[in-house]
């Protein structure tokens, strides 16, 4: 049998892999209460306010969503206070992701990321055909010096996390300005800001406000984390409006759902459980990093939800182990990181259960 091949550069992907879903763990292993602190979800669950309204709004799932996502749209342009002409929407921040790459680089185009970089971004790059341009990350942080001497006239995107999955690191306002005013107007800077929620840092920048500098910038977040609507799959993008534009002639048609967008829409008013899920995840964080301390364990100083933890040896017995003791935690051997786990910062509960774990597995 010959079946249709696909183009080089698309054989060649790696498929990203997702994490262990809790229920296949305790099936396998015949354990109980395991908790899954791999996927930097909200472990207080999504926004009360938001569960709510998607309730209220099963009832019309035999329509069509939004196409253009309106109400959404009008609601979350207030609150940014910007046009909502400058505004696209996604199945996900990678889904918007993907979208800037497919609007903007094609076969022999380059894009400059950093080596321990968010795994989507080599994926839509190699897509297209482009050619990923890799930066080294000293300290597990973006050099945006290194990133802008790679420049070429091939270069189309130039992709920062801030803060970086899967290292938890930030670039300071003062390398990040120093990068926007040198880059030229004609590369896309995408500037994904997952995590921007959970910064507390003076010298934090906040993309959005270098879009007046005529720089092609687009900033892209989500409300799968903060918000906890991880499930529902959505994400936007916020650019000039003629990068929205053109953005808009590839997305697919209905790209977010009916629940995504009333979801999202509720989730935006419900300030108590944002609060509440930052100063839990402050907690966490604290809590986990001084334990890890107290047992000699590396990791990365982290501004998000989760912690990049350095075991200095292959890290997939203790993976294996932490499951056995039900703890499912995430191996980013994939990224390049060969003896790191990243852990999600997760309710008391969860995080002592995974101190516990790892005390044991390492005999602490």
């Amino acid at each position: 049998m010959t079946l249709i091949k696909p183009n080089k550069y698309v054989g060649d992907l790696i498929p990203y892999v997702p994490g262990k879903p809790v229920e296949e763990l305790e099936r396998e292993l015949g354990i109980k209460d395991a908790v899954k602190i791999a996927s930097n979800e909200n472990p207080l669950g999504p926004s009360p306010l938001a569960e709510n309204a998607v309730k209220e709004a099963t009832h019309s799932l035999n329509r069509y969503p939004d196409g253009d996502a309106f109400y959404l749209k009008e609601k979350l342009s207030k609150k940014l206070g910007i046009k909502p002409e400058t505004l696209i929407f996604g199945n996900g921040s990678n889904d918007v992701i993907d979208i800037a790459a497919r609007t903007f680089m094609k076969l022999g185009d380059e894009a400059i990321f950093g080596e321990y970089a968010f795994i989507v971004y080599p994926i839509v790059t190699q897509a297209v055909g482009a050619t990923s341009v890799i930066s080294p990350m000293p300290n597990h942080v973006h050099d945006l010096r290194d990133m802008h001497s790679r420049i070429t006239d091939k270069t189309k995107i130039i992709f920062i996390a801030n803060p970086n999955n899967p290292t938890g690191t930030v670039v300071k306002r003062d390398e990040f300005e120093w990068f926007i005013e040198n880059v030229p107007e004609d590369i896309l800077v995408l500037v994904d800001e997952a995590y921007f929620e959970y910064v507390d840092d003076k010298d934090y920048p906040n993309s959005l406000e270098y879009h007046n500098t005529g720089k092609s910038i687009l900033t892209v977040r989500t409300f799968s984390k903060i918000y906890g609507l991880a499930g529902l799959r959505l994400g936007y993008g916020i650019a000039h409006e003629d990068i929205i534009s053109n953005m808009q002639r590839v997305r697919h048609p209905f790209n977010s759902n009916s629940l995504s967008q009333v979801g999202a829409i509720a989730a935006l008013d419900d300030i108590e459980h944002i609060e509440r899920t930052k100063r839990v995840n402050s907690e966490g964080l604290t809590y986990v990093t001084h334990e890890l301390e107290k047992m000699g364990i590396r990791y990365a100083p982290s501004y998000t939800n989760f912690v990049l933890i350095d075991l200095e040896d292959d890290p997939m017995p203790i993976y294996n182990q932490l499951l056995r003791e039900g703890v499912i935690v995430r191996p980013v051997t994939g990224y390049g990181l060969k003896t790191h786990l990243r852990v999600t910062i997760g309710t008391p509960e969860e995080n002592d259960k995974f101190i516990n774990g790892i005390k044991k597995v390492l005999g602490k």
